[in-house]
């Protein structure tokens, strides 16, 4: 592949709700600039972004894939996304080093409930954004319905600088109301340019009109010159434009068919004379110690690259995808990781075409590339000169939400499994591993029940590792509901010195979160001091086994009130067996006590849905905090809800929202699990 200054570089990243087009967008791109003769299919599995087996099975993008696209001396680095918010990890990675977001709209389906999330999150990173409205050729299409909900979703600062020419199956080209033309379509992925429709003219004389005056506001001088007669040049509107899409104050809207195709040469011509370049978005702030610094992206510049996606290839192992933040970076250059102080060598970069490697010999500053075989680095990592040890920090991903207990499908993989689950999280920095220590459970913890699928999938194809899923084990516990005293004695005779001990306790109950507590009242060496500790470690022991109902024991106060010994037969091991009996004895009597762990939880809530999650949150046994407003039309509502409630909580809120709802969810405490649900848990245990 050619290289291209920074200036000829655009970062692009296209979004939307699953089955918008996006995917079909890039072929009809990769078509239009010769790279195929044709474009593949998203049914057939044809296509160069969706190259994962578990893509094509589904048909459907699960990952960023990168693709550039050359078009008009310019380089488009397209970042194809998944469209399903079980995959937004991937998708807010991608707008990370992105520097121009094309919102794909389905003419047919309208705004959908992923695309208002996308949006937002673009909002709050300030990336410029343009819309594309997709499959005007499809029937029950409507450009004017879909204008609309753009226009009432994403409030002010949308600009429509197109209009088709007939919709559903006479669509057949659009109108420029930039040149006042129209562009006509005959099966090739270019247009003819020519007069607009005489049945457009008089409609489309007053957008054009309400679009200039919406533009020349932007810029005082063309605004005043406006006022006084003189109409722009193309040209003139489009430098302005362009300063607003890149402010992210306007959002110009554009249509087409991406199948037709149609309109999608305007877009990638659009994108070149619009699109921001990576030397017109803000620089990055790094850090060196105590001090942060702003650097600008400067293909003069210090060199510097941040590794923001990692691949693992079965053929060519680990592939780190970066971004040049500053300076123009030659092959065989070296740099360090700043995380690890260690030294990457920038040998052989490429830059990836789905999963086809093309060779470029040096990366211009706000260049996408790739690097293969660093072993060290990771997803995050800063690449830095030695003499200028600074890190970005990478943005924190979204947080996983739903866990399920994994185990391995036959013991022979028991000692590659966590190696495995290793790479795989090194891979999807959405995918978490645990290890719950009480309950003894791997838990594997995803965006959602695909995401889950799909890790699984892609543990058993990438490392050999079959797993299969178990329901989270909650782990409860048990304290006691009063005071009890009890004796413990261990007598065992078998020839020579016996074993011979025998301790008396006091059990209470001790505030919640009140641990263990353990007094030493023996007076007058009823039981040797040497033994006292033996007596802790047994009750310590009987309190981790287990108490009546099978839970660790928390919460509570053990005295050592008295105690028999034998001065040839008494040892550690036999108080230690004293005291786990005598605890066992008073647990009994005192009267075990369940206690669950109760989470702490944030649910990001539309207001019209705001009674249904409220009522949903009761329903669960929830004990709603407050609620704050939040941005968008949208409340907060802050509850502590029973873990045991939550294990399918990300399914059943995404349903009952219709995937507009959002939360998280963190140990808060434990409470006294009600009477009436104690043979549940006897029954899980």
């Amino acid at each position: 592949m050619l290289g291209y200054p920074s200036t000829a570089l655009r970062n692009v990243v296209l979004v939307g709700h699953n089955g918008s087009g996006k995917t079909t967008l890039c072929e009809a791109l990769l078509h239009l600039s010769g790279t195929k003769s044709r474009p593949g299919r998203v049914e057939d599995g044809t296509t160069v972004s969706d190259f994962e087996p578990e893509e094509q099975r589904r048909g459907m993008s699960l990952s960023t894939a990168l693709v550039p696209v050359e078009w008009q001396d310019h380089k488009l680095n397209i970042l194809d996304t998944p469209g399903t918010a079980d995959f937004i990890g991937e998708t807010a990675a991608a707008m990370g080093v992105a520097d121009l977001a094309v919102f794909v709209v389905s003419a047919v389906e309208g705004v959908e409930v992923q695309t208002e999330a996308l949006w937002r999150m673009a909002a709050d990173a300030g990336l410029p954004r343009m819309i594309y409205v997709n499959k005007l050729d499809r029937d029950r299409a409507s450009f004017d319905r879909t204008l609309e909900a753009i226009r009432s979703t994403f409030g002010a600062g949308v600009a429509p600088l197109e209009l088709p020419i007939g919709e559903e199956s006479a669509f057949r080209g659009v109108i420029d109301l930039l040149s006042d033309t129209a562009v006509t379509y005959d099966g090739t992925p270019t247009g003819v340019t020519g007069p607009v429709p005489d049945d457009m003219a008089v409609s489309e004389h007053a957008v054009h009109d309400a679009l200039v005056e919406g533009i020349v506001v932007a810029d005082d001088e063309l605004m005043e010159r406006y006022l006084e007669g003189d109409v722009p040049s193309v040209e003139q509107l489009e430098k302005t434009l362009a300063h607003g899409v890149a402010s992210g104050q306007v959002f110009p809207v554009l249509c087409g068919s991406a199948t037709v195709p149609v309109g999608v040469d305007r877009l990638a011509t659009l994108i070149c004379e619009i699109g921001p370049s990576p030397l017109d978005r803000p620089g990055v702030t790094v850090t060196g110690g105590d001090q942060a610094v702003e650097v600008a992206p400067d293909p003069d510049g210090p060199p510097l690259m941040q590794v923001w996606k990692t691949v693992a290839d079965r053929h060519v192992g680990r592939i780190s995808l970066c971004k040049v933040l500053s300076g123009t970076i030659a092959a065989d250059a070296t740099l360090v990781d700043t995380r690890t102080h260690s030294d990457v060598r920038v040998h052989a970069p490429f830059s990836l075409r789905g999963h086809e490697q093309l060779p470029v010999s040096e990366l211009a500053c706000g260049d996408l590339a790739a690097l293969a075989k660093l072993t060290d680095v990771a997803t995050g990592d800063t690449l830095a000169p030695r003499n200028m040890p600074v890190s970005l920090v990478a943005p924190e991903p979204p947080r996983p939400v739903l866990a399920v207990g994994i185990r391995p499908k036959t013991a022979g993989d028991d000692d590659k499994l966590m190696t495995a689950l290793h790479r795989l999280a090194e891979e999807d920095p959405t995918v978490e591993v645990r290890r719950d220590d009480d309950t003894h459970q791997t838990l594997l913890v995803g965006m959602g029940e695909t995401h889950l699928a799909v890790a699984a999938e892609k543990l058993a194809r990438k490392f050999g590792v079959e797993i299969e899923f178990d329901d989270v084990v909650v782990p409860y516990r048990e304290t006691i509901g009063g005071s009890a005293q009890a004796e413990g004695k261990y007598k065992k005779q078998t020839g020579g010195h016996g074993q011979y001990g025998v301790a008396t306790l006091l059990v209470e109950p001790l505030e919640p979160g009140g641990g263990f507590e353990f007094v030493d009242r023996i007076v007058g060496g009823a039981i040797p001091k040497q033994f006292i500790p033996a007596v802790q470690k047994g009750v310590e022991e009987a309190m981790a086994s287990g108490g009546v109902h099978g839970h660790p024991v928390v919460d509570v106060r053990v005295t050592c009130l008295d105690g028999k010994y034998h001065p040839v037969d008494s040892s550690e091991m036999s108080f230690k067996m004293a005291g786990a009996m005598a605890f066992r004895e008073a647990l009994e009597k005192a009267g075990a006590v369940v206690l669950e762990p109760v989470s702490m939880v944030e649910v990001t809530v539309p207001d019209a849905l705001l009674g249904e999650v409220m009522g949903d949150l009761n329903t669960r046994r929830g004990r709603v905090q407050g609620s704050v407003p939040g941005s968008d039309g949208q409340t907060v509502v802050t509850a502590t809800v029973p873990a045991a409630e939550l294990t399918r909580y990300a399914v059943d809120l995404r349903s009952l929202s219709g995937g507009r709802a959002s939360f998280t969810a963190s140990h808060d405490h434990y409470d006294r699990l009600p009477a009436h649900l104690w043979e549940r848990v006897k029954v899980s245990a």
